[in-house]
């Protein structure tokens, strides 16, 4: 995946214009050609980020099933699971047995990184089989407290040694940024500490960094502030987001990202998802309203959506709920 200057790009008529800009002619002709990338990778967190805080166990054979049923919509990352203490997230304690079981399926092409906390986890993973992992930091202090029982700078210092061992298992780590607009205990957060972190884990060693907003407060106004600082330090090619839709940005949110060269977009089928220590977040971004959006603007994804939108309702069924997808629940079938 190569930077926005040497990237493939398309160009996309803006149909609808505020009046205040037509007094501006050349600005009108600037909203009016906009730089899109011709393709967009997704990253499906749905059964490990958008499982981790159900309160009711699914069981393995499920958890591999949408996992399966995912890998054959043409999903090429699929986050399967984290290894991290049975005490914390329970949902998640059979995270051998689903390791064990998705490195066999059918799928040699996918991805299927897990979510590591320190280097014993990341043992763990290896072990079960693991090619690809991913770490978690915070831009805020108090989550990072709350999250990973650490400061900022203590997280950071956590994770040299499972960047060194992953180097040494030649496994690839992402790193994960939460609350890279807004935090549950300390409100809105400075773009400049965000692009800190974020560069601080890319020179770690992690090939790729994805900007959560994790409470998904945030809109296209914050997300580009945040962006701007962010790529000040980091590569857009290893750079990707992580909208929650909270208040109903997370589209909005992941277009502005678009927009300013992001290619990659981390989202959850089924809408499935929240934090166990964000209070008030909802929902990761629906992977089908994601990708009904993207295809509508000639976007490739390389995804089948009418078998996204039947993964998204097999796992809804064993949740005992609709959908939080808006396309899947627009693709439901009508009552007489």
């Amino acid at each position: 995946m190569a930077a926005l200057s040497s990237r493939v790009a398309r160009q996309v008529v803006a149909h609808s214009v505020s009046p205040c800009w037509c007094k501006s002619p050349s600005r009108v002709r600037m909203l009016s050609s906009i730089s899109l990338p011709s393709k967009v990778r997704i990253v499906e967190v749905g059964p490990r980020d958008g499982l981790q805080n159900e309160k009711v166990l699914v069981p393995t054979s499920v958890k591999v099933e949408f996992i399966s049923r995912l890998a054959s919509a043409g999903l090429t990352h699929v986050e399967a699971t984290s290894f991290v203490s049975p005490k914390w997230v329970p949902q998640m304690s059979d995270h051998k047995e689903v390791m064990s079981a998705v490195t066999s399926l059918p799928y040699p092409s996918v991805s299927y990184p897990v979510l590591v906390p320190n280097l014993k986890g990341l043992q763990a993973a290896v072990e079960c089989g693991a090619k690809e992992v991913a770490i978690f930091g915070a831009a805020s202090e108090s989550f990072s407290k709350k999250n990973i029982n650490c400061s900022i700078e203590e997280s950071l210092a956590r994770f040299e040694p499972v960047l060194s061992s992953a180097k040494e298992s030649h496994v690839k780590v992402r790193g994960y940024v939460s609350c890279v607009v807004g935090c549950p205990y300390e409100g809105s957060i400075q773009p400049r500490e965000v692009a800190r972190v974020a560069k601080t884990m890319l020179d770690m060693g992690c090939y790729e960094i994805s900007l959560g907003d994790t409470i998904g407060v945030g809109t296209p106004g914050t997300i580009r502030a945040m962006l701007e600082e962010v790529i000040k330090v980091v590569p857009l090619d290893q750079l990707a987001v992580h909208c929650h839709d909270t208040y109903g940005q997370a589209l909005a949110n992941i277009l502005t990202a678009l927009q300013m060269g992001v290619s990659v977009v981390d989202s959850s089928t089924a809408g499935l998802g929240g934090c166990p220590y964000a209070k008030g977040a909802s929902g990761n971004v629906s992977t089908e309203d994601v990708v009904y959006m993207l295809h509508g603007m000639g976007i490739q994804t390389g995804t089948n959506l009418d078998k996204l939108v039947e993964a998204g309702k097999f796992i809804s069924s064993h949740l005992n709920r609709e959908t939080m997808s808006r396309v899947g629940r627009a693709r439901q079938p009508k009552a007489a």
